[in-house]
C-alpha cells in the first residue's frame, strides 16, 4: 500500500483525531525494544486467528520498517472484555513490532447503521467514551504510533479522494457480492437492508485504501469485506494488497453464544463493570466440566487472562490440590480435561484475575471527571423511551384524561431481548424478542414470566414456513384482544415493521 502520511485536516464540527501520549502503565503494554525481523513476525502472527497471506507480511515487514496496521469500530454503546481488554493486547503487540496503528471511529458508519438512533451527537458521546476507556486499560499510546481517527472529520477533509474510491468499488461489484459483506456490519441478508447499509461494505473497503493501510487488523467477522479489498487491487492492477490479519471472536458468556454482544447483557462482561457483577457473571457462565471445546471460560483464559499476564494463577486449599500457576493454554487444558481443575476454581481464578484488569478503568471512571460523565451520558442514551396510548371512546374522540397503557421501549445495548415494559393501570408486561432470523418474532409476559399473547410466523398446514409478514398470533382467554392488538400496532411503529 502507499506510504505518504496524509495531511492533518482542521476539524470538523468539533470532531477531533486524536494522538494520545502518557497512558497508564500495564501488565499488557510492551516497552519499545529492537526485534528481528522473525520475532516482528512471530508477535503480529501470535495475535491473529488467521492471516492473509503469511509470505506477504514477512515481505511486508522485510522492506517497511513502519507499516500502517488499521481497525475500526462503530460507537455503538458500552464496551465489553472482547473489544476492551483483547483490543489493547492487539493494538500493543503491532506497536511493539513497529507498527503505527489507526484506529477509525467510524461514526458515519455508525449512522448508516443505525446505531444509536442514528444520531451524530450520541454516537461521538459514545466514540469519546471509548476511547477512554482505552486510555485507562493500558493501551501503548506513546510515542505518536497510536491514532484514533474520525470517519466524518477525515473524509470531510479529503471528499474527492474518498467518495471516487467509494464509487469506483461499487460500480465493479454485484450488489450480490456486496450483500455477502453486510454480516461484518452485523447484519444478514435475511434481514430486511436499507440502501444505505448495502452501501456500508463499499465504505468500509474504501477506508483501508484511504487509510493507506497495509495491515487489515480486525476481527473474524470482518473479514469478508477485507477480502473484498484484496479482490479490488485485483480489479485495478494493484501490485501490494492489505494483509490480513483476523483475531479470534470471544464467545458470549452463556452456551450458544458465538460472539460477546453488547446488546445481549447476559453475555457479556463490561468494561466498567464492579467487581461483584463480574463475579455474578463468571459464576452464572457456561462452563461444562472437563470440556475445553466451546468452553467460554476456558477462552477467556487463553485470549486474555494469559496474553496480559503471561501467566494464570488459580488458587485453592491444599485439599482441592493447592495453589497452581499455569505458564501455557495447553497446560491448563490438559489439567481442566483430566478433571484435576474443577469449574469452579477455574471461574474463581479467571473472576480474580479479570478484576484485576479492570480494576484501573474502574477506578478512571469513578476519579476522572470527564470519564464520568461520559459514562453517565452512555449509560442514558436511548436506555428509556416512552409512549402513552389512548382509548377511542367515540369516532374522532380520545380521551385523553388518562392513559389506556404505557409502553416504555428499552434500548438492547441494556436489557437484551427485552423490548418494551407496558403498563396498564397496575399491571405490567414485557415484550420479549425472541432468538432467531426473524425480526418479527416476540412474545408478551406478565410480571410472573407466564405468556399472555406470542407471535410468530405462520406456518401452513404442509407446514411450510410462510414468510416474516405473514404472522399467527396467540393470546391467552383472559386478555383483552383490543389491548393486544394495540400493543403489537405500537410494538410495530417501533420497529419500523409497519
Amino acid at each position: 500500500m502507499a506510504t505518504e502520511t496524509p495531511e492533518q485536516a482542521p476539524a470538523v464540527d468539533g470532531v477531533q483525531s486524536l494522538s494520545i501520549s502518557e497512558p497508564p502503565q500495564s501488565s499488557s503494554s510492551n516497552p519499545t525494544i529492537q526485534m528481528s525481523l522473525e520475532e516482528k513476525y512471530q508477535m503480529l502472527r501470535s495475535l491473529a486467528e488467521e492471516c492473509i497471506q503469511e509470505d506477504e507480511l514477512r515481505n511486508l515487514l522485510a522492506h517497511k520498517p513502519e507499516p500502517i496496521a488499521y481497525d475500526g469500530f462503530e460507537p455503538s454503546g458500552r464496551m465489553h472484555i472482547a473489544q476492551g481488554v483483547m483490543k489493547t493486547i492487539n493494538v500493543n503487540k503491532m506497536t511493539s513490532a513497529g507498527c503505527r496503528v489507526k484506529i477509525w471511529i467510524a461514526d458515519w458508519f455508525a449512522m448508516l447503521n443505525n446505531k444509536m438512533g442514528g444520531d451524530l451527537k450520541k454516537i461521538e458521546t459514545v466514540g469519546r467514551y471509548m476511547i477512554e476507556i482505552w486510555r485507562a486499560s493500558g493501551m501503548n499510546l506513546d510515542n505518536g504510533k497510536v491514532e484514533f481517527l474520525w470517519s466524518s472529520k477525515e473524509i470531510n477533509a479529503r471528499p474527492e479522494e474518498y467518495w471516487f474510491r467509494v464509487l469506483d468499488i461499487a460500480r465493479k461489484y454485484t450488489v450480490t457480492r456486496i450483500t455477502r459483506c453486510c454480516p461484518a456490519m452485523g447484519r444478514t441478508t435475511e434481514e430486511d437492508l436499507t440502501a444505505a447499509q448495502i452501501f456500508y461494505p463499499c465504505m468500509q473497503c474504501a477506508d483501508i485504501f484511504f487509510l493507506q493501510a497495509d495491515i487489515c487488523q480486525m476481527g473474524m467477522d470482518q473479514r469478508k469485506v477485507n477480502v473484498l479489498a484484496r479482490e479490488y487491487c485485483d480489479e485495478i492492477k494493484m501490485k501490494n494488497k492489505p494483509i490480513i490479519l483476523s483475531h479470534h471472536m470471544l464467545p458470549g458468556l452463556q452456551q450458544g453464544q458465538e460472539k460477546m454482544s453488547k446488546s445481549d447483557v447476559s453475555s457479556s462482561v463490561f468494561m466498567e463493570d464492579e467487581e461483584a457483577e463480574v463475579n455474578l457473571k463468571i459464576k452464572k457462565a457456561y462452563c461444562p466440566p472437563n470440556v475445553v471445546e466451546g468452553n467460554p471460560c476456558m477462552e477467556y483464559v487463553k485470549y486474555l487472562i494469559l496474553p496480559w499476564f503471561n501467566e494464570f494463577i488459580v488458587e485453592r486449599s491444599e485439599k482441592n490440590g493447592g495453589n497452581k500457576t499455569f505458564k501455557s493454554f495447553e497446560e491448563l487444558a490438559a489439567e481442566y480435561e483430566s478433571g484435576d481443575l474443577h469449574p469452579a476454581d477455574l471461574k474463581s481464578a479467571l473472576s480474580k484475575a479479570l478484576n484485576k484488569i479492570l480494576e484501573p478503568v474502574r477506578a478512571h471512571f469513578k476519579n476522572d471527571e470527564t470519564a464520568k460523565q461520559l459514562l453517565q451520558s452512555v449509560k442514558k442514551l436511548q436506555a428509556f423511551e416512552r409512549w402513552d396510548g389512548y382509548r377511542l371512546s367515540a369516532p374522532s374522540k380520545v380521551e385523553k384524561e388518562k392513559p389506556w397503557f404505557q409502553v416504555t421501549r428499552y434500548s438492547r445495548m441494556f436489557m437484551g431481548s427485552i423490548a418494551c415494559q407496558i403498563t396498564v393501570d397496575f399491571d405490567k408486561y414485557w415484550i420479549v424478542r425472541l432468538a432467531g432470523k426473524s425480526t418479527v418474532r416476540f412474545r408478551i409476559v406478565d410480571v410472573n414470566g407466564d405468556i399472555v399473547a406470542e407471535a410468530k410466523q405462520k406456518v401452513s398446514s404442509s407446514g411450510v414456513v410462510l414468510g416474516s409478514d405473514v404472522l399467527t398470533l396467540e393470546v391467552v382467554p383472559h386478555m383483552e384482544h383490543a389491548l393486544i392488538m394495540a400493543i403489537i400496532a405500537v410494538y410495530g411503529l417501533l420497529c419500523r415493521k409497519m
